[in-house]
């Protein structure tokens, strides 16, 4: 969507605000036994006090307040009751709808890493494949500025991404939201050829999803979970931002 009236940018700031605090506390949580269940139930917590709905489970009929996806699952992850351990990677990605607007915001959190030699490599691994998704999405926020080219994103979260050693997972993309989850434009993590340009107002979710080998997805049996056909690590680093003259607004934050 763009953003047209006041209306709409308190409407947008609102709720980003319940997707924000959901993640924050969210977060908090992800310590070993911890169930994604549960942060399930405590992001339903959170939408409440903001009187936010799921728009995943209302448009899709989706059964989750909240993705949580582990390890090589990238997104839409179920909330399953297994505990994570020490050296997961657990992806939240929350998209609250308050009052027909629509936030999309996801973070990664490495669990503490555990005892054994493999164990701290492992969370080694994963700590810099993490921090190479928000680097590549502070990356891509240089990028977003009104009368600039669309493809311009993509080519700053690629670059990012190819300079750290990882790969880019491209059947997965970034979007405009706002009224619908998923609205045009959609935003590549990668470079294309592509004349559009950005303009003042447009709300874009923007979400490099990265994987530390081979970037190949598969579905999962569950009918929801998308994760690497090998079983690469994966990271997923999202906010919903407006695009402005200068630095984008971002909503999620």
């Amino acid at each position: 969507m763009s953003i047209n009236s006041e209306q709409d940018l308190q409407g947008m700031k609102r709720a980003g605000a319940a997707a924000a605090e959901a993640l924050r506390t969210m977060k908090e949580m992800v310590l070993p036994n911890v169930t994604p269940a549960d942060l399930n139930q405590r992001c339903w917590e959170i939408f409440k006090k903001y009187n936010a709905f799921s728009a995943p489970a209302l448009v899709y009929g989706a059964p989750v307040h909240a993705f949580i996806s582990v390890n090589a699952d990238i997104v839409h992850g179920l909330p399953t009751k297994r505990k994570v351990q020490p050296g997961d990677v657990v992806k939240l990605d929350v998209t609250p709808f308050v009052d027909g607007y629509i936030a999309d915001a996801a973070v990664t959190v490495v669990v503490g890493e555990g005892s054994s030699s493999f164990d701290k490599l492992r969370t080694s691994l994963s700590q810099k494949l993490v921090a190479c998704a928000e680097k590549a999405f502070w990356s891509a926020m240089e990028a977003t500025r009104a009368k600039q080219p669309l493809n311009g994103i993509g080519r700053s979260v690629e670059k990012e991404v190819n300079r750290a050693g990882f790969k880019v997972i491209r059947q997965l993309s970034g979007h405009s939201t706002g009224r619908s989850i998923h609205e045009e434009p959609e935003v590549l993590n990668f470079y294309m050829k592509d004349n559009r340009q950005l303009h003042e107002g447009l709300v874009l979710a923007v979400e490099p999803m990265i994987a530390a080998r081979n970037p190949d997805v598969v579905h999962r049996g569950d009918g929801w979970t998308i994760g690497t056909k090998d079983g690469s690590l994966t990271a997923h680093f999202e906010h919903t931002v407006v695009v402005t003259n200068g630095k984008p607004l971002i909503l999620t934050a």
